[in-house]
C-alpha cells in the first residue's frame, strides 16, 4: 500500500487522479472513505467486467450502513434535464439475478478499466468534489464504453458523512458542477431541444433552495459555472469529436423525467431515511 498525503484538500478528483496515476493495473477501483465493502466485492466487479473489453466501468450496490435493507445507489444516471440522480435511491432492497447494463457508477464503490481512463482522461479536476463521476460517465458513454451495474458487488455506505448532508459547501459544488457536466457533454441537437426544460427545472432548484431552505449557496454555484463555461465549452469540443454513440442509445439509460413534486418526494424519503440514523 502506498500513502499519498497532501499538504492541504484538494478534492475527490484530484486525489482520485493521484491514486490511479500510481497504480499499474487492468482495473482501478475507487471507494469513498465513509463506505465499507463486503467480502467478494471487488471479485464481482471485475469479474463481470472481464465479461467483454467494451465495459469500462463498473456499478455496486451501495445501501446504507445503519439501513442495510436499503439502496443509496444502484448506479448513476441524468435524466434530460441534466439532473444526475442515484438508482434506486432510498428504495428497499431486492433480489437481483445479474448484472446489467446502467448508465455510469457512483465512484463511492465503482470500478473503472484503465484503457477508457487512458482514452478519456480521469475525474475532471476542476470539479473538485460532487458530480466528478457523473461527467466521467458521460465522457465514456459518448465514446462508446459501457457500463455494468453489478447487484453482488455490495458495499455499506454512510451517506454525506464526509461533506455534509446540506452543507454549503455541496450546494455550491453541486450547482456548479451540474452546469459544468451538461455543457460538456450533452449532444448539441438535444441540448437545444431540451434547454427550456432544463432551465425551468434549474430555476425551480435555485427557488426552491432560496425560499424554503434560505440557502444563497446553489445559486452562488451556478454563477460560479459562469466564470467556467469557457473552459467547459472547449473541452466540450474534444469530447464531442470523438462521441461514437447515438443520443437514442444513451436515453435508453437515462432516467425517466421526474415531476418536481416526484422530485420533492424523493428528497423527503432520503432525509426520512438519513434523520433516523
Amino acid at each position: 500500500m502506498k500513502l499519498i498525503r497532501n499538504a492541504t484538500n484538494l478534492g475527490f478528483a484530484v486525489a482520485n487522479n493521484q491514486g490511479i496515476a500510481c497504480t499499474s493495473g487492468e482495473y482501478v477501483a475507487t471507494l469513498n472513505n465513509d463506505a465499507l465493502p463486503a467480502p467478494q466485492w471487488l471479485g464481482e466487479l471485475v469479474g463481470a467486467a472481464e465479461a467483454e473489453e467494451s465495459i469500462g466501468m463498473g456499478a455496486s450496490k451501495m445501501l446504507f450502513r445503519s439501513r442495510t435493507d436499503v439502496i443509496d445507489s444502484a448506479g448513476i444516471a441524468p435524466d434530460l434535464a441534466g439532473v444526475a440522480w442515484n438508482r434506486l435511491n432510498a428504495e428497499q432492497d431486492r433480489e437481483e439475478s445479474g448484472p446489467y447494463e446502467v448508465f455510469g457508477p457512483c465512484a463511492g464503490a465503482a470500478l473503472y478499466r484503465r484503457p477508457m481512463l487512458e482514452e478519456i482522461g480521469g475525474f475532471d479536476e476542476h470539479f473538485f468534489a460532487y458530480l466528478e463521476d457523473v461527467d466521467l460517465a458521460w465522457r465514456a458513454r459518448l465514446a462508446g464504453w459501457r457500463c455494468m451495474y453489478v447487484p453482488s458487488a455490495v458495499a455499506y455506505h454512510i451517506h454525506s458523512a464526509t461533506g455534509g448532508r446540506a452543507s454549503g459547501a455541496k450546494g455550491y459544488y453541486l450547482g456548479r458542477n451540474k452546469l459544468w457536466a451538461i455543457a460538456k457533454n450533452y449532444p448539441l441537437p438535444q441540448l437545444l431541444y431540451f434547454f427550456p426544460l432544463i432551465f425551468s427545472y434549474d430555476l425551480l432548484t435555485v427557488s426552491y433552495h432560496l425560499v424554503v431552505r434560505r440557502d444563497v449557496q446553489p445559486l452562488l454555484g451556478r454563477l460560479a459555472a459562469l466564470g467556467g463555461l469557457p473552459r467547459a465549452l472547449g473541452e466540450r469540443r474534444h469530447i464531442q469529436a470523438r462521441r461514437r454513440v447515438a443520443f437514442r442509445d444513451l436515453r435508453k439509460l437515462m432516467m425517466p423525467l421526474a415531476s418536481p413534486w416526484e422530485v420533492l418526494e424523493r428528497a423527503r424519503r432520503l432525509e426520512e431515511i438519513l434523520s433516523r440514523t
